[in-house]
């Protein structure tokens, strides 16, 4: 679904840059992209993702910081063990590593998520309007 929002934006925007209808073209495209950009229940959606977003990316420094902690832990395990305690010490700050960089995959991956849902409802806002 995020390939085909993508390429419908990609082929908009190279379609609006190569067109041969000239300038007049243009800004009719433009007045009607901006007609739809700023109508209410487009800007609500804006106003949704940009919000999800921000407390999306106000998360991602805390797992980021928390995984930091449980890895210095585990290296500090590592320090003071000897022999094979330090491969399974090593094995831990691995796995943590591993869990705190599927934290913040999994944050993105919300954030994603609901920029994808929000951009549905504009179009489909921008479906019923044009109807």
């Amino acid at each position: 679904m995020k390939g085909k929002v993508g390429l419908a934006i990609g082929l908009s925007v190279g379609y609006v840059l190569g067109t041969r209808a000239g300038r007049e073209r243009y800004e009719q495209m433009k007045t009607q992209w901006l007609k739809l950009w700023n109508q209410e229940p487009v800007q609500r959606q804006v106003a949704k993702v940009q919000t999800f977003a921000t407390s999306a990316a106000l998360a991602v420094p805390g797992v980021l910081w928390e995984g930091a902690k449980r890895v210095t832990r585990a290296v500090s395990n590592v320090q003071q063990g000897a022999g094979t305690q330090q491969g399974a010490a090593g094995e831990k700050v691995r796995d943590v590593v591993r869990d705190t960089a599927e934290k913040v995959g999994d944050v993105l991956e919300d954030a994603a998520e609901e920029a994808q849902h929000a951009a549905d409802d504009v179009s489909r806002a921008a479906k019923t309007d044009g109807k």
